[in-house]
């Protein structure tokens, strides 16, 4: 009796001893979706007398928090704009972000185009043009590229900014351009533009073939031209490839109605890859 109670005593204490030892199985938390909060804005830098006030323009985005912003009718250093300078950079200074710029044409004693800032790490920056046919006139246009990473994650922010005369040939041509060039960069990329063409148009459509549109709804129906009354949409954030990105938030800021004759576009994209 005596023997059969230490055997049982020292299976008591053995069991104790190894449920002492023992570990929760280790769970890894959940990842944290990598989040990037883009910008498209037509500044409006184009129109008589330039932009009034550039400190307005800083407030916009600095009350929007985007981490890149494309931008587009840039000038610098134009007669225009003269009391602005070079507007990429002072916008950058204004805003605490990096920029770049993207000459399309010489005009009123300096140049014009597209730019990019940013809050990211940028890595390269370059600067392409999108021809016109010349015998419909129209303006050349350019295509600012920046290649910059999040947390880890690297890829393309990019500005441009199609012609804006009646014939669409000009645009059809610039779509099918763009698309061409944006297939040799090999890397994931989100585009922001003022297209000048509708959501229906040929334009789009071209687009549309190798891009998606970050819209939620697909159709882009929220109207971003003219402020403070719009009635068209022609500003777009767009990205590639499909699986490279998930659109999480789209929206038309359309509270800044004087700064600029075009409502910001802002989009967040989780970054898939």
């Amino acid at each position: 009796m005596k023997k059969y109670f230490v055997i049982v005593w020292l299976s008591f204490f053995a069991a104790c001893g190894k449920g002492g030892d023992s570990k929760e199985p280790v769970v890894d938390p959940p990842k944290k979706d990598i989040v990037v909060k883009t910008m498209t804005y037509n500044i409006y830098g184009a129109r008589s007398g330039g932009i009034p006030d550039l400190k307005v323009i800083a407030e916009v985005i600095k009350k929007a928090d985007p981490d890149l912003v494309a931008l587009q009718e840039v000038d610098k250093n134009s007669d225009r704009n003269k009391h602005n300078g070079d507007i990429a950079k002072a916008l950058g200074e204004l805003t605490g972000m990096d920029y770049y710029f993207a000459k399309a044409i010489d005009i009123a004693g300096g140049e014009y185009g597209d730019a990019v800032l940013s809050k990211l790490p940028v890595k390269e920056k370059k600067a392409f043009n999108l021809e016109v046919d010349p015998a419909l006139g129209g303006e050349r246009r350019s295509v600012a590229r920046i290649l910059v990473e999040k947390e880890g994650k690297q890829f393309y922010f990019m500005s441009t900014h199609f012609d804006h005369l009646g014939d669409e040939r000009n645009r059809i041509k610039q779509a099918n351009d763009f698309n061409a060039l944006c297939k040799t960069f090999g890397k994931p990329m989100i585009v922001g533009s003022d297209f000048n063409a509708l959501p229906t148009s040929n334009t789009m459509n071209i687009l549309r073939s190798y891009f998606t549109f970050g819209c939620l709804n697909g159709n882009c129906s929220q109207f971003t031209f003219p402020t403070p009354t719009p009635n068209r949409t022609i500003d777009y954030l767009i990205y590639q490839p499909i699986d490279a990105f998930t659109p999480q938030m789209y929206s038309v800021f359309t509270w800044a109605d004087k700064e600029s004759d075009h409502y910001p576009v802002l989009a967040n994209f989780k970054i898939n890859f």
